[in-house]
């Protein structure tokens, strides 16, 4: 297995909405440690990739939100470092602002060097303020998105389908054609932190006939199986034998991280996916176990396996470090 990728994370920002979904699990305390002395951390593991790895790919973000006190001067540090932030901005969890409020930091953004910014909806205005858990927060994205549109800044829509929520889809699909976007699409939801609490209302196959021929070009449904139809299609697919290591910085670890080369740090979060993964069996042999065909629920490939992974993993009463929490320190294979 090798890895690819090194990114450190530090989740020491607020968010202003507590989705229903949400992969961070954001119960209004924050995990991270003090912004600035993550961003030294980051400087010294950059400098150590640089010299030593310099084939691997390096990033850094926080988190939960992007509303940083001091956001356009983060976005120049991640650029210097080449970071996918220092250009694409996820909205999300923002706080409110007027119209003036939100021109004047759009065009901030744009002149820092963000190219592009992306909105999530979850459904229709009730809806998606319910789901998001902060009323007006539906109002409040449409404004984004005008204003992003005036000042030329490139914006992209996502759409997570739910069986709740796939009636609102075509009414969605008119709704932002109205607008200038880069992407706009439809998505299933991860079946991680808290999204793993929508199983019950994951998307099947006789849900999809709810759209039409306009919302159908905005859902990659090539990404989206049945549990029996991946297990026929996994054997012809590639096996996946790279990874991205994410590092988090903890105020129960930063201490240690600092201390210690970055070698170590790397070399820690491999060993603990390496031994999660020795001690569960493959996706093929889960689907072998575990795959009904009568099951019709629409999974990815990614998702699929961490849902077979953890219901092996309860069956078996293993005691395993989650390498999937996004929480703590996480590998993601691909």
């Amino acid at each position: 297995m090798k890895t690819t990728s090194v990114s450190v994370m530090n989740l020491c920002v607020p968010c202003h909405c507590h989705c229903r979904y949400c992969l961070l699990q954001w119960s209004g305390q924050t995990t991270g440690i003090d912004y600035a002395r993550s961003e030294a951390y980051a400087r010294r593991a950059h400098a150590w990739m640089k010299k030593n790895r310099p084939e691997t790919f390096f990033s850094f973000y926080f988190g939960y939100s992007m509303e940083h006190p001091q956001l356009c001067t983060v976005i120049d540090f991640l650029r210097s470092i080449g970071s996918p932030g220092g250009e694409f901005l996820q909205f999300d969890g923002m706080a409110f602002r007027s119209d003036a409020e939100l021109h004047s930091l759009l065009l901030d953004l744009q002149a820092h060097g963000i190219r592009l910014i992306d909105l999530t909806f979850y459904g229709a205005r009730d809806y998606h303020d319910r789901f998001a858990g902060r009323t007006g927060d539906f109002d409040y994205m449409l404004r984004v998105l005008r204003c992003a549109n005036d000042i030329g800044l490139n914006v992209q829509v996502g759409v997570p389908l739910t069986q709740e929520n796939i009636s609102h889809a075509n009414d969605l699909t008119a709704l932002f054609s109205t607008f200038d976007l880069s992407r706009f699409f439809f998505f299933i939801p991860h079946a991680e932190g808290r999204g793993a609490t929508l199983d019950p209302i994951r998307l099947t196959q006789t849900d999809l006939t709810a759209l039409n021929e306009a919302s159908r070009r905005h859902f990659n449904a090539a990404l989206y199986h049945t549990p029996s139809q991946w297990q026929a299609l996994l054997p012809t697919l590639p096996v996946w034998e790279q990874r991205a290591v994410t590092i988090a910085l903890t105020p129960q670890n930063i201490d240690a991280l600092e201390q210690e080369d970055f070698s170590a740090a790397i070399a820690r979060v491999e060993a603990l996916d390496d031994a999660y993964h020795a001690a569960v069996p493959s996706t093929e042999a889960l689907l072998s176990r575990y795959a009904q065909p009568a099951d019709q629920c629409l999974y990815s490939r990614r998702d699929l396996s961490q849902s077979l992974q953890r219901r092996y993993i309860r069956d078996h009463a293993l005691s395993l470090y989650d390498i999937h929490d996004e929480l703590q320190s996480f590998v993601r294979r691909f």
